[in-house]
C-alpha cells in the first residue's frame, strides 16, 4: 500500500490502467450480461479528475468496453492493444472470413480479435478438446491463438498486447508513473509495460480461476473486484 500512497501523491503525473472484466466488473456466466457496478462508476470519475489519464486496456473491443463500464470520460483501447495497429483492417477482414466456417455456441467477435467461450458447456473437458482443434486451424492460417480463463482468444500475429498499449500511451503524454490492475494471463503485459518508470503499482485481482505467474507478477493482491474498488478509494 505504501506503493498506491506515493502514486496518490502527485496524481497529475500518473496513469491507471484497468482491465474489465474480472476487476472493474465481476465475471459472469455470459460475457455480453457483464456491467461494472455503479459505485465502481462513480469512483472512475472521481478517478478520471483527479489523474493525468485513466484507461480501461481490454480484451473485448473498445466499444463493448466503453459500454460495459459506462463512463465515456476514459480512455478504452480494445482487442488486447490491436486497435492501435495500422495493419488491423487487413486482419480483421481475414479473421472475418476464418469465423464465417465456424460452428461454436458462445463465439464472441470482436472484429480484430474473437473469443470462444466455454464457460457454460456441458462437458468442459469434450469442449476444450473441440476448441484444441480449432485453435490448430486457426494457427495453419496465421493467427495466434490462446486459452484464458475458460476461453479461447484468436488474434492477428501482430507486436501488439496491453502492454504495448500502455506504453504508447504513457509515452505520448510523457507520464512516468502509474498503476495497472488486471486479473488474467493477457495482464502479464500491462505488467511489464510499467518496468522502468518512477513509481510502478501492479496489482492482480484474485480468482479461483487466475494465473499463478499474474500473482507472482504483482506488487499487491486483491480478493475480486469488490476489494479493488475499496483500493480505488485510496488513489
Amino acid at each position: 500500500m505504501d506503493l498506491v500512497a506515493r502514486l496518490a501523491e502527485d496524481p497529475t503525473a500518473a496513469a491507471l490502467f484497468f482491465d474489465v472484466d474480472g476487476v472493474l466488473a465481476p465475471i459472469v456466466p455470459r460475457p455480453e450480461d457483464a456491467r461494472v457496478p455503479n459505485e465502481t462508476r462513480a469512483e472512475l470519475r472521481r478517478l478520471d479528475a483527479r489523474y493525468e489519464l485513466v484507461a480501461c486496456i481490454s480484451g473485448r473491443a473498445g466499444k463493448d468496453a466503453e459500454r460495459i463500464v459506462g463512463v465515456p470520460e476514459l480512455v478504452y483501447v480494445g482487442n488486447h492493444g490491436l486497435e492501435l495497429e495500422p495493419e488491423a483492417e487487413e486482419w480483421a477482414t481475414r479473421l472475418t472470413t476464418f469465423l464465417a466456417d465456424l460452428d461454436w455456441p458462445r463465439l464472441e467477435d470482436k472484429g480484430l480479435t474473437a473469443a470462444l467461450h466455454y464457460r457454460d458447456q456441458p462437458d468442459e473437458q469434450e469442449a476444450r478438446a473441440k476448441l484444441e482443434a480449432i485453435a490448430a486451424g486457426a494457427r495453419a492460417q496465421g493467427f495466434v491463438a490462446r486459452f484464458g480463463r475458460k476461453v479461447l482468444e484468436i488474434l492477428p500475429p501482430l507486436e501488439a498486447d496491453k502492454g504495448t498499449a500502455v506504453r504508447r500511451l504513457l509515452d505520448e503524454q510523457g507520464i512516468r508513473r502509474a498503476l495497472y490492475g488486471g486479473d488474467d494471463t493477457t495482464d502479464l503485459d500491462g505488467f511489464r509495460a510499467l518496468d522502468g518508470l518512477e513509481v510502478s503499482v501492479r496489482i492482480a485481482v484474485l480468482s479461483r480461476e487466475g494465473p499463478g505467474a499474474l500473482y507472482k507478477a504483482a506488487d499487491l493482491t486483491v480478493d475480486g473486484p469488490a476489494a479493488f474498488l475499496q483500493l480505488l478509494r485510496r488513489l
